[in-house]
């Protein structure tokens, strides 16, 4: 395992002048006992006496995790099952579904007792109050976050009180942010040039690379609009926000746990001196009454902590609004970006629209004229085949009734033409 970790550590560039720990934790779960069946190697035997070969047991998931840890911000590879993973964080198994690789999962940040599961494009990870859990990856964004994460530890400027799980939760954030926001930027840079020329030549070619080029906005703004909505919705519920405080809360974990064990040790010794001494008279002595205002004293204490501590998580609530608010102005100009870009198409559709409408009309136009001009080619054919019958009529004897007939079939021939052009130009029957 420590050959694999050194090879891990060959393809991370980004962590490779990082001092990673000797030893690899490594965790995995037990194994359910089953007994082979006789005869069958290979197979497992179910309840009936089913056979089924070559069917192997379904292991605990062991997956490869970065951890990057608070207190001394050491970056090390840890091996660890979903079943530790879930004693770990206290989380249940549909959470740390939503980290799984093999399914693709809309972004969510989600505020648990311990822990903070956050789901934003590459970055997958676990935040708690002493370490992050990040689902390890060859991509460059995982290896990225924990370089700078580790890097911010390390330069954590005097003054700053931000808790650790927000500055995590920043760095996600940002990491998430300004990869949509490039690929934005990226799209953009494509699209305006390719919409120009479809504007200018219309072909099949250029039609097929604008509709990838839309099916890749689409997909682009939902990913967008989904991060846009999972922070508004953590910035309009202060719950969610005071979650996500995991610092106050273990803090207030161990001053719960150091009361009580004060509190336990006051009522032993108490209960040890009322063994050893005298019956207990109706009248409190004073050593009672000193015991008894310790006691409230101790209560007053933890009163006034527990207020404090919430003066404290109203305080970092209005911290993590601000922090969740200057993401939001980021997301939100990167989804009018793309909102700009969509609007773009649309009118160059709409462009396209027209010209082809025009074209169609000019077409409709031609088709008319060409008609127009059959009929009355097909009145000169009309004449001409009754002058050619063969039979007697008295207006074959008036000389050149031929003549007569031609020069009236042509003069009602052009009118009728010149009334279709005159009813076509100025009374509009065609739409252009």
């Amino acid at each position: 395992m420590a050959a694999a970790a050194g090879g891990d550590s060959a393809k991370q560039p980004l962590l490779h002048h990082r001092t990673y720990p000797s030893h690899v934790a490594s965790a995995s779960s037990p194994a359910l006992p089953s007994a082979p069946a006789a005869g069958s190697a290979g197979g497992r035997r179910f309840p009936g006496g089913l056979d089924v070969p070559n069917l192997k047991k379904r292991g605990g998931g062991t997956r490869s995790w970065i951890r990057v840890e608070a207190a001394t911000a050491s970056v090390q590879t840890l091996e660890i099952d979903k079943a530790t993973m879930m004693r770990r964080c206290e989380l249940p198994a549909r959470d740390l579904r939503l980290l799984d690789p093999l399914f693709v999962y809309p972004s969510t940040v989600l505020g648990r007792e311990r822990a903070i599961v956050v789901n934003l494009e590459q970055i997958r990870c676990v935040i708690t109050a002493d370490e992050v859990l990040l689902l390890n990856s060859l991509d460059s964004y995982v290896l990225q976050y924990a370089a700078e994460l580790q890097r911010r530890l390390l330069q954590r400027a005097e003054g700053d009180e931000l808790p650790f799980e927000f500055r995590a939760l920043e760095l996600a954030l940002e990491a998430a942010c300004s990869f949509l926001d490039a690929q934005a930027a990226e799209l953009e840079i494509e699209a305006y040039p390719l919409l120009d020329e479809l504007t200018s030549k219309i072909s099949t070619l250029n039609l097929e690379r604008v509709r990838r080029l839309k099916s890749r906005l689409v997909a682009l703004t939902r990913r967008v609009q989904k991060v846009r909505d999972e922070i508004e919705q953590l910035m309009d519920d202060d719950g969610d926000m005071a979650e996500m405080y995991l610092t106050e809360k273990k803090m207030r974990m161990e001053s719960s746990v150091f009361g009580d064990q004060s509190l336990l040790g006051y009522n032993s010794t108490g209960a040890a001196g009322a063994s050893v001494s005298a019956p207990v008279s109706p009248v409190s002595s004073p050593t009672e009454s000193r015991k008894l205002e310790k006691a409230f004293s101790l209560c007053r204490s933890r009163h006034d902590s527990v207020k404090s501590s919430d003066n404290t998580m109203t305080e970092h609530i209005q911290e993590l609004e601000m922090l969740l608010e200057a993401y939001f102005v980021v997301i939100d100009s990167t989804l009018n970006k793309l909102t700009s870009l969509k609007e773009y198409i649309d009118d160059t559709e709409d462009f396209i629209n027209i010209q082809l409408d025009n074209v169609r009309n000019q077409l409709i136009q031609f088709e008319l004229l060409l008609t127009t001009a059959t009929f009355v080619v097909a009145i000169f054919g009309v004449v001409a085949g009754i002058f050619g019958m063969n039979f007697e009529t008295t207006v074959f004897k008036i000389q050149n009734a031929f003549s007569w007939v031609l020069v009236i079939t042509g003069v009602v021939g052009a009118f009728i033409f010149c009334s279709f052009l005159w009813f076509f130009k100025y009374k509009r029957l065609m739409p252009l």
